[in-house]
C-alpha cells in the first residue's frame, strides 16, 4: 500500500506546489475560458461548492480565481519551467485552504464535494489513506464534467505541524492533453501516476 499511495500523495502535492506557486496565470491559454463552460464558470462552481459547505475561508490565490489578499502580480515568465507552469495555470481552476484546524473540516469537505456532484460533476474514484504513523489522514476525491477533471483533496495533518490542507483542483482535459510527456514529467516529476 505504501509505494502507490506514497506516489499518489507526492503527485497530488506536486500538483498543488506548481499550481499555488503559479498563482492565477493570465487565462489567456487554451483553457482560457473560451468555451461556455470554461475556466471561469468552473471556478466559480467550486467557489459556490466550497461557500455552500461552509469551508474557511481562504487568502490563498486559486488558480481561474482573483488572487489572494495582499498578492502581487507574477512577473513574466524567464525560464522554461515558469512557461510550462503559466501554461498549466491557464488549463486550471481551484481553491486552497492552508492552515490552522478547523473544527469539522472533512465533513464540510464532502458536504463540498456532494455540492459538486449536485451540479452534475460525476464522482469517480475515491482514496482514503492513512499518511505517517500518527493518524493523519488523506481523502481524495476524482469529479469529471464536460471536458474537466477536478481532483478534492482533504489532509489531516495531527502531528507536527497540525494543519488542514484543503484544495478543489480542477483541470481542462483538452488542454492538458496538449503537453507532452516530457513537459509533464517536467512539471510533475517523472514518478508522477500516468492516466
Amino acid at each position: 500500500m505504501r509505494g502507490r499511495g506514497t506516489r499518489w500523495a507526492a503527485v497530488a502535492g506536486a500538483t498543488a506546489v506548481v499550481l499555488l506557486g503559479a498563482g492565477c496565470g493570465t487565462g489567456a491559454g487554451a483553457g482560457g475560458g473560451g468555451s461556455a463552460f470554461g475556466r471561469e464558470t468552473v471556478h466559480a462552481e467550486i467557489v459556490g461548492a466550497v461557500e455552500k459547505a461552509g469551508l474557511p475561508k481562504s487568502d490563498l490565490a486559486g488558480p481561474g480565481g482573483a488572487g489572494g489578499t495582499g498578492s502581487t502580480p507574477r512577473p513574466a515568465p524567464s525560464t522554461e519551467r515558469e512557461r510550462l507552469e503559466e501554461r498549466v495555470t491557464a488549463c486550471t481552476a481551484g481553491w486552497q485552504y492552508v492552515g490552522p484546524p478547523v473544527d469539522g473540516s472533512r465533513r464540510d469537505f464532502e458536504e463540498a464535494v456532494d455540492a459538486l456532484v449536485g451540479q452534475a460533476w460525476t464522482e469517480g474514484n475515491r482514496q482514503v489513506e492513512k499518511v505517517g504513523e500518527e493518524g493523519d489522514t488523506m481523502v481524495g476525491v476524482t469529479l469529471k464534467k464536460r471536458g474537466w477533471t477536478l481532483l478534492a483533496r482533504h489532509h489531516d495533518v495531527k502531528q507536527g505541524l497540525v494543519v488542514d490542507m484543503i484544495s478543489l483542483q480542477a483541470t481542462e482535459d483538452a488542454c492538458m492533453n496538449k503537453f507532452t510527456e516530457q513537459e509533464l514529467d517536467s512539471l510533475f516529476g517523472k514518478d508522477r501516476e500516468r492516466p
